[in-house]
């Protein structure tokens, strides 16, 4: 994920024209707490009954979406946001970097993996933003093609990176939150497509 700022611009330069570039978006409409509370509730069923190997992580990540929107645990929010998170992403650091040895992360087939990450990346962003020039022959209110990059699953990286790369074009030009909603529906993608994977070859 930390090649996406690398990979992304030359592929985002390539398949879009300056013009393309500088499309504004029309502001995002305001969404409703009851909405918010009940996209969280209802992607997980829905996701979990399609997907069922995928429910502990789906679970997770919607009930801390719910937790965040419903106001009434603010400090239990508030922990898992920052204190949590931190302490979990530093056991997460250190007890992966116990393990990459370098004669076991050095060898062929984790550097292979490696290597379709890349090209992973690669290919979505290409298949991204040609999404989005097929669908702009079809609306009216054309789309920012850099807006279809964003639709890999890393967060919020690639939405970044779109807003970055519109910004270089107009510096008045903000796709930043029309970027996070592709950008979370590859998280979400990725993650319901990895609980097929594990219930496949389980």
């Amino acid at each position: 994920m930390a090649m996406v700022p690398l990979i992304q611009p030359p592929i985002m330069r390539l398949m879009t024209t300056k013009s393309q570039r500088l499309i504004r978006m029309r502001q995002l409409r305001p969404v409703s707490a009851r909405e918010k509370l009940l996209f969280p509730l209802i992607a997980a069923v829905l996701i979990i009954l399609l997907v069922p190997a995928v429910a502990p992580l789906m679970g997770m990540f919607m009930f801390g979406n719910f937790m965040r929107e419903s106001l009434v645990v603010k400090r239990l929010s508030d922990t898992a946001q920052n204190a949590l998170m931190n302490i979990v992403t530093i056991f997460l650091g250190l007890s992966v970097g116990a393990t990459m040895q370098a004669e076991v992360f050095l060898n062929w087939k984790p550097l292979l993996i490696f290597g379709f990450g890349l090209a992973d990346f690669v290919v979505c962003t290409f298949g991204g933003i040609l999404t989005v020039h097929i669908m702009n022959l079809f609306l009216k209110e054309k789309i920012n093609p850099l807006i279809g990059s964003a639709g890999i699953s890393a967060v919020p990286m690639s939405a970044r990176v779109s807003q970055v790369e519109g910004m270089r074009a107009d510096p008045n030009n903000w796709l930043l939150m029309h970027a996070m909603g592709p950008n979370l529906a590859g998280v979400i993608g990725s993650a319901a497509a990895a609980g097929m994977f594990i219930a496949m070859f389980q």
